[in-house]
């Protein structure tokens, strides 16, 4: 099949959606199919650009190119399931959150003055979303939030990460990785004032995000910048051997959609030390099980830091298990479900 992915891009900013996109694209081609990537640059402000760059997608005319019948499209996250196509699948990695479950709270810049605005993007995603003759999502916590707020239903189709299929187990390290965006919604400063309570415990803060020089900035007034690496920009052999080589892996975002660094702590046998509000990650990380979840405090998760770091053993234990977990997330699964 001629199969189109469509993805919002907001410029200069590669994250979980970008990386899925362009593994889709990969697998779809790797299963014999003809598969290109289509890309919009997305502004959020002020609010009215939502609606432009929403509108923007509408106007495509996507069903064929060049003279080339397109079989279908496959739209991910706002606003790219806002194009039209006869036979439209939406592979949900998120809506615009700072309308919806943000709303409210200090994660959004949305306020009661928005309450028009915010009535017309439900109306619009309502709509939208709607036209797709089968709706994935990428988590339970997002087929939820959909139900909730659209009052429309979806499957779950867990994503792999772009490097499902290398990912291997190393050594269980001397440091504790965090690894992705540098962003306040990843609460990474937790992960620092917890190791800071915690005696020679050593961390490794891997990615870039508008949040690196306030994290290095509080290393510093922690007293734990000596036992912390901040790596900046990682490629793909750093991103293996990172993750490989980790003692344990910390994620404990704020109610997350899905959480791609779960499914690559585990594609790489290492533990994850999550918190209770941590949304999708939750969906896969079990206490004691395959990794440990503490209450969102310094403290709580100090006490899982220092247990991670004095057994290495019971991590090796925890992270076979997480490995097991993650073994049907494969991109042929994903090309089967949404090509069939």
């Amino acid at each position: 099949m001629n199969i189109l992915v469509c993805n919002a891009q907001v410029p200069f900013i590669r994250g979980g959606a970008e990386l899925q996109a362009e593994g889709l694209v990969d697998a779809l081609r790797q299963a014999g199919h003809r598969a290109e990537l289509v890309a919009l640059p997305f502004k959020w402000y002020p609010k009215a650009e939502i609606f432009k760059s929403a509108l923007a997608w509408r106007l495509l005319h996507l069903t064929q190119s060049n003279g080339m019948r397109i079989d279908r499209i496959i739209t991910s996250k706002f606003p790219s399931y806002a194009a039209q196509h006869p036979h439209k699948i939406v592979w949900l990695v998120h809506q615009l959150r700072q309308a919806y479950d943000w709303y409210g709270t200090p994660q959004s810049d949305w306020t009661m003055q928005d309450r028009a605005v915010r009535e017309q993007l439900f109306e619009l995603d309502r709509r939208t979303l709607g036209e797709a003759v089968k709706r994935f999502t990428t988590s339970c916590n997002l087929a939820d939030r959909l139900r909730k707020f659209n009052g429309l239903d979806a499957e779950v189709l867990n994503a792999p990460p772009r490097l499902a299929g290398q990912f291997r187990a190393g050594p269980y390290g001397d440091s504790i990785l965090y690894l992705g965006r540098l962003d306040p919604s990843k609460r990474i400063d937790l992960f620092l004032h917890a190791l800071a309570r915690v005696k020679n415990a050593r961390a490794i803060i891997a990615g870039t995000g508008n949040e690196a020089d306030a994290l290095q900035r509080l290393a510093y007034s922690l007293n734990i910048r000596d036992r912390v690496e901040f790596t900046g920009y990682v490629d793909d052999a750093r991103v293996i051997e990172l993750y490989a080589n980790a003692r344990a892996v910390f994620y404990a975002p704020v109610d997350e959609d899905y959480g791609y660094a779960t499914i690559e702590a585990f594609m790489s046998a290492r533990p994850v030390i999550t918190t209770n509000d941590a949304g999708g990650v939750l969906e896969f990380v079990e206490d004691k099980i395959n990794g440990l979840v503490a209450a969102p405090a310094p403290e709580a998760i100090a006490d899982a830091l220092s247990y991670v770091w004095s057994n290495p053993d019971q991590c090796r234990v925890w992270g076979e298990t997480g490995r097991e977990r993650v073994r049907d997330i494969t991109w042929a699964n994903v090309v089967e479900r949404l090509t069939a």
